[in-house]
Order: structure tokens, then sequence, then C-alpha cells
């Protein structure tokens, strides 16, 4: 027969295993998330300068510094416009279906159906949606375009803010929908005066996560507005972008232009951190 103290033993032991393997696993990742943190600040502030961002791409200057050095400015407004593109075509989208699951579809067989959906999306690889813009938007319209780019990173916002819209939503308690539909409004104002207001930080999280997701997309826009060397605001032609931009430039061979792909790559890293990191202070002021 098993004593009380031999169990308290066997059980303090099986607690101090699973605590320390949880702090080692902590560790490996914490170690290699250090490693790209110091490796894009060593390799990416090296070549970070004014001409990054006031520069187009310009041919290798290897082994000739007389050269004038190439930027990405380019890059970074194609990022920028299609970013906000996506963003504005994908979040009303996401929102109306988010309050579609939330107010009007919690338990119905539709809305099961719509959720089901929606969560393949967001978990589908991104070069499929690639794939599918490349035939229902670029091969009809003869070309690669910056439209086609930001349709597909719409797509991608698309179950994102689906997701966060309905969760927030649904974090509102009934009673407040109930004291709202008693006085005498109707549903649809109840939606959006009361529901939306109160989920309006969650909501808000849920839209700078989708950016901080679509921002260093590289395969759907690879497929879709391909990239290009000049800056270029027409949405009909090919586009640069930043992701783009620094795949090219890495696989290039040159050591300066190769340079100029982690200064890219850490100018990505921080956006997209800045992001998240608003995005916290959103949710927890919410909590």
């Amino acid at each position: 027969m098993v004593t009380a103290r031999a169990l308290g033993r066997r059980r303090k032991f099986k607690d101090n295993l699973v605590r320390w393997l949880c702090i080692g696993a902590t560790a490996v990742g914490l170690f290699f998330l250090a490693s790209i943190m110091v490796t894009l600040l060593w390799r990416g502030l090296a070549a970070m300068d004014l001409t990054i961002f006031t520069t187009e791409f310009r041919p290798t200057r290897y082994g000739d510094d007389s050269l004038p050095k190439g930027g990405l400015i380019h890059a970074i407004l194609g990022s920028i416009l299609q970013v906000a593109i996506g963003t504005a075509i994908g979040t009303p989208i996401g929102l109306l279906v988010g309050t579609y699951l939330a107010e009007y579809a919690r338990n119905s067989m539709m809305g099961n159906a719509v959720r089901f959906v929606s969560d393949i999306l967001l978990s589908a690889p991104s070069i499929l949606i690639g794939l599918f813009i490349y035939q229902l938007v670029v091969l009809p319209m003869g070309g690669f375009s910056g439209i086609a780019g930001a349709l597909a990173l719409a797509i991608i916002v698309i179950p994102v803010v689906v997701r966060t819209t309905e969760d927030m939503l649904q974090l509102i308690p009934n009673t407040l929908r109930e004291a709202v539909i008693g006085l005498g409004a109707p549903k649809w104002k109840m939606i959006t005066l009361v529901c939306y207001k109160a989920a309006l930080s969650g909501i808000v999280t849920g839209i700078l996560l989708a950016v901080a997701r679509i921002a260093g997309e590289t395969a759907p826009l690879l497929l879709t507005s391909f990239g290009n060397n000049i800056t270029s605001f027409d949405l009909s032609k090919a586009m640069a972008s930043l992701p783009i931009a620094i795949y090219q430039q890495a696989n290039s061979g040159f050591p300066d232009l190769i340079a100029i792909a982690w200064s890219g790559a850490l100018l990505i890293t921080v956006g997209v951190l800045a992001i998240n990191i608003m995005a916290r202070v959103l949710l927890r002021s919410k909590i």
C-alpha cells in the first residue's frame, strides 16, 4: 500500500519535472527569438541609413563605391499602398461576417458552415490564396498588378477580422442587448450604437493583428503584384513591395544588395512588432 508520504513525493517529482520541461521549452524558444533579433539588428543596422528611405533600387555597386547606393523607398511605398487597400477591402467584409455570426446565426447551420469556412481560410497557406487570385485576376487582366496583390492580402485579412469580431461581440452580456431592445431600439441600432462601441477596442485589435499578418506576406505577392524596381502607384501594373524586394535582393548574390535586404527585413520586423504592441495595449485596455 502506497503511503501518503510516498504519494506526495511522487506528485512533487512529477510537478517539478513538468515545470522544468516548461522552463526548458521557454528558454529554447526565447534563445532562437533572441538570436533572430540580434542577427536582424546586427545585419540590418549596418546598412541602415537615410538612403534606404529616399532612394529607389539601383544596380549593384559591388567593387565600385563611387556609384550611388540604392534604397527601398519604392518597396516601402508599394507595401504601404497594397496593405492599406487590402485592409480597406477585407475589414468591412470581415466585420459584417463576424457580426452575422455573433448576432444573427450563433447556433444555426448556416452560421456553423460560415464559421467552418472562415476557420479553414484562416489556416490556409497564403500561397494558395495567391494562386487563387492569379487564376481569378492576374490571368484575365493579362499581367501582374497591384490590385491583384491587394485582393490577395484582403482575403488574408477577412478571416482574422471575422474571428476577432465574433469573439468580441460574444463577450458582451445579453442583458445589455435586452436592455436596449426593451427601450424600443431596433436590432441594427443596438448592434451599431451599443455592441460595436462596447467591442471597439477588441475589433481594432483584430484589425491591427490582420495588418501585422499581411505586412510580411511574400508568397501571394509573388503570384499577384510580382514586384517592381521603381516607385509606381499604378494599380494596374506590377508593383513593388518590401517582402518581395527582400526576397529578390537577398538572392542576388551581391553583398551590397544583401545588406539592403537585411535592412528591409529589420524594417518589417520593427513595423510588425510596433503593430503587435499597439494591439496588446488596446486589448489590455479592453480587459
